[in-house]
């Protein structure tokens, strides 16, 4: 009895089903940047504190002492990165409106 032609493999199945990434919007290089974060705030503000008293940490190990450090901070101490962080987002928010309100370059209304 002849054996029968072998079912493809699971493995090859999804190969064959794999998606292509979709294209990312390109950014424009004139729109604002966006706010940063609190933790962005203190991260800044520490980092070299922290690279001093751990100078052979890798960057992976100082972003670990900057997040534990961020959690043992108290809410009081954490008020002036609040505090940045609230002023970036205005900055951020009075850009954008600004940047939404100005009119589109190339988008004139002449026609060949």
């Amino acid at each position: 009895m002849p054996k029968d032609a072998k079912p493809k493999r699971k493995a090859a199945e999804k190969a064959e089903k794999v998606a292509k990434p979709k294209a990312k919007k390109e950014k424009d290089p004139s729109a604002p940047k966006k706010p940063r974060s609190p933790f962005l705030f203190f991260c800044s503000d520490w980092r070299e504190r922290i690279k001093a008293e751990n100078p052979d940490a890798k960057f992976g190990d100082l972003g670990k002492l900057l997040g534990a450090k961020w959690k043992e901070l108290a809410g009081d101490e954490k008020k002036t990165y609040t505090k940045q962080a609230a002023e970036d987002k205005t900055r951020y928010e009075e850009e954008m409106e600004a940047y939404r309100s100005k009119p589109e370059e190339g988008s004139g209304g002449e026609q060949d």
